[in-house]
């Protein structure tokens, strides 16, 4: 059994779908809203994370052995499972009635997630990795400003699942 420690950047692309009806809550104009609105980009607003949802996070990493090479000198296949926690940094292109802005990238937010599946070791250190994953992102402060509107923030989450392929390579310290 290994276990490690991992820096995982997650490059995701989040889009809010446009003439859906959702629940909004909030201060829009100065007047208190909580109740179910059509969102239209010249009408309402549009929001997207197309610049990347971008999630940076810490993992733990444990492997177990499942099989050895012939020779039984090193790992053949192994299970790997990960869980980790981190920040989100988008760039939030938002658009407020028409009014279109792609804001800068910040800490907006913080993300949990699990992952778990298989490495194969077709030589030494060099690795195919195949995971699904699963996780919660959750937005506190994703900028919502546009030309005219300034200091404005939009506050969002949502869970996902994943499947994931990689190459890698084992780097030992």
């Amino acid at each position: 059994r290994s276990r490690a420690i991992e820096i995982n950047f997650d490059h995701a692309k989040y889009v809010v779908t446009d003439d859906q009806r959702v629940h909004v809550t909030g201060t829009i104009d100065g007047i208190q809203v909580n109740a179910d609105s059509i969102l239209t980009r010249e009408n309402f607003l549009h929001l997207e994370h197309t610049d990347g949802a971008n999630w940076l996070h810490i993992n733990y990493v444990q492997q177990q052995t499942l099989s050895m090479t012939k020779d039984q000198k090193r790992p053949l296949f192994t299970l790997v499972w990960k869980a980790g926690a981190g920040i989100n940094i988008p760039r939030t292109d938002f658009t407020w009635r028409g009014d279109r802005l792609n804001n800068n990238f910040h800490i907006a937010g913080y993300n949990i997630g699990a992952e778990a599946g298989f490495r194969y070791y077709p030589l030494n250190r060099f690795f195919l990795e195949f995971t699904g994953k699963s996780g919660y992102v959750r937005y506190v402060n994703a900028l919502a400003n546009t030309n005219a509107l300034k200091g404005s923030t939009v506050k969002h989450g949502f869970g996902y699942l994943e499947l994931i392929g990689l190459i890698g390579y084992d780097i030992r310290f």
